[in-house]
């Protein structure tokens, strides 16, 4: 976007903005003259913080007319004088387990039904609910399983913000199947864990790139008629990543970073929107190799001049997966959502869509409507009300005043940026079929937040909670308003660790049992690197960066070769007298 297009779309916000405001000010309600009158005391006590969020409230952006509070239903009775219901989540303790390890499968992966869809929340919660049970957003999604390498047919990463490398690795998902990662926008605690994936997967089983697919740059002119335009989409990303990481990947060179059986991804063979290029610094001697676990290859989604015809971001037709994309809103142009769609070996299609954050917006609704298709699991984001997460912040029982700095404050950023549960109530409602499960992410889970907030969609559309209530696909939809209904379209709340079972028949929640110490995800051997009884394969793998192949063809590294060790205590003495032993006892 040019300058001048910039200043003619602004032009004509404003415009509509001044029209808007000219007819809201000479109808103000009682309850509205008494929100601004609020608004302007609370701004002599927090030095005008008030006044300038209620002015940022009303910026040029805001298309939405003003709404008539008394059109709208009353706010639902909800109950926040339980400290017990604030910290805990029962529906979750109750669901069936779910063992990551098995006994039964060589890699010890849980295997998947061959026309199984499963999708395991290793991370669900938002950056102010920092707290042990709930890490921030990632999703593992696995279709299908391959007899012969004893793994999912296709596996994928969406997003993966801080502390998820830990729900990984208890639920037995190791660096090795971390290697295809999709984000939808680049807040930290959606790619905060990507830096760990990326410096420590090659010294686990990650063997191979990691690709990294999320959206362009925002072209948003920053700040407006400034004339600045910021680099700032996921190729730029991961180049600075990429350069910031240089002395981790160089300190760990001495171990093997690549395997000689890899067979790199093409655009034909993975459908692809662009080559796979890893990201460099301009200095070709600088460059990773393209089949070394420290190439990171970006993927950059078109977010400008989106296309919806020209949306595909990846499509293996050996696998049956397509993944195409679509723009949401949140916080700044260059957020987007994903819809996945596996083609099972019975035929049939499962369909998963992840939204990532986003404002309710059409283009969710349109994907999840699915040309009439409808999708099996619609993963959407969810927040508290404003008033709520004003509350929740301070560990209050009692909600604070709805004009209050600080909900205001949680009110600017609900605008910018959320669905809170009575918009996301809205959004379903729009969708034409529901899908069989709706999943609510993004989101304080506990007894006493979904409580209220299945009253809230439950305002706008019909559904209920429960495994109880699996909902066949082959079996008609009854309109009812019995909420115990079978066939009543089904939501839930997503918590850590929960697993959801995807098949053409039923959709199963379950819990992931994990000891509370954790877990330690089994190692995958690369193919082509170990015979079946785990013994190596000469020349399996290449030599490391700091190191070489001995003459059978295994890897040695030199540990010594980046470090000064002038100053070191050795095991021995010149004399051969023991200071400690050399095997670490």
């Amino acid at each position: 976007m040019t300058m001048t297009d910039s200043s003619s779309h602004s032009a004509e916000r404003s415009d509509a903005y001044s029209e808007n405001l000219e007819c809201t000010q000479t109808g103000l309600t009682r309850r509205e003259a008494l929100k601004r009158s609020g608004l302007a005391l609370g701004s002599l006590v927090f030095g005008g913080t008030a006044l300038k969020l209620f002015a940022d409230d009303m910026q040029q952006g805001n298309t939405c007319p003003v709404c008539d509070p008394l059109d709208c239903e009353d706010k639902p009775p909800c109950d926040w004088g339980s400290l017990l219901k604030a910290r805990r989540y029962r529906y979750f303790d109750h669901l069936p387990p779910f063992f990551p390890f098995s006994r039964t499968t060589a890699t010890t992966i849980q295997p998947l039904h061959e026309n199984e869809l499963r999708i395991t929340f290793m991370g669900s919660s938002i950056p102010p609910n920092l707290r042990q049970a709930q890490q921030m957003m990632s999703i593992f999604v696995e279709v299908g399983w391959d007899p012969g390498t004893q793994q999912p047919k296709d596996q994928f990463v969406f997003d993966c913000g801080s502390g998820v490398c830990t729900n990984y690795n208890n639920m037995n998902v190791g660096f090795g199947r971390m290697n295809k990662v999709f984000l939808t926008h680049l807040h930290g605690d959606h790619m905060s864990d990507l830096t760990h994936i990326y410096c420590f997967g090659p010294s686990s089983d990650r063997k191979s790139p990691l690709f990294v697919w999320g959206p362009g740059p925002s072209d948003v002119e920053s700040p407006t008629n400034s004339g600045i335009y910021y680099d700032d989409g996921t190729n730029a990303f991961c180049r600075h990543l990429r350069a910031a990481c240089r002395w981790h990947t160089e300190s760990f060179g001495f171990q093997t970073t690549s395997y000689s059986a890899y067979d790199p991804a093409t655009p034909y063979t993975w459908g692809l929107p662009c080559e796979p290029v890893p990201v460099g610094d301009g200095d070709p001697a600088h460059d990773d190799p393209i089949d070394d676990a420290y190439a990171m290859i970006p993927i950059e989604l078109k977010v400008v001049d989106y296309d919806p015809d020209d949306n595909v971001a990846y499509d293996n037709a050996e696998t049956g997966v397509k993944i195409t994309y679509f723009p949401v809103i949140h916080a700044r142009k260059g957020s987007i959502g994903y819809k996945l769609e596996w083609r099972t070996p019975s035929g049939e299609t499962l369909s998963m869509i992840y939204t990532g954050d986003t404002k309710p917006e059409q283009l969710s609704v349109d994907a999840a409507c699915n040309n009439g298709d409808g999708v099996d699991v619609f993963i959407h984001e969810m927040g508290v009300p404003a008033q709520i997460w004003a509350m929740k912040n301070t560990n209050a029982t009692t909600p604070p005043d709805e004009h209050s700095a600080s909900v205001q404050q949680m009110l600017m950023v609900q605008n910018s940026s959320h669905s809170p549960q009575g918009a996301f109530g809205y959004v379903l409602s729009q969708i034409t079929p529901l899908p069989r499960l709706t999943v609510a992410t993004h989101f304080p889970t506990s007894d006493d937040t979904v409580a209220c907030a299945l009253k809230s969609v439950r305002q706008h559309v019909d559904v209920v909670q429960g495994n109880e209530h699996p909902w066949l696909r082959e079996k008609p939809r009854i309109r009812t308003k019995h909420r115990r209904c079978w066939n009543l379209p089904r939501i839930t709340w997503s918590f850590d660790l929960m697993v959801i079972s995807v098949t053409p028949n039923q959709i199963v929640e379950k819990k992931g049992v994990v000891p509370e110490i954790g877990n330690v995800a089994t190692y995958q051997p690369p193919p082509g690197t170990v015979y079946p009884d785990g013994s190596p394969i000469p020349y399996g793998f290449n030599a490391p960066k700091y190191g070489s192949l001995d003459d059978n063809g295994f890897p040695v590294g030199d540990p010594y070769a980046q470090i000064d060790t002038t100053t070191q205590y050795c095991p021995c003495d010149e004399y051969g007298n023991c200071n400690y032993r050399e095997d670490g006892y």
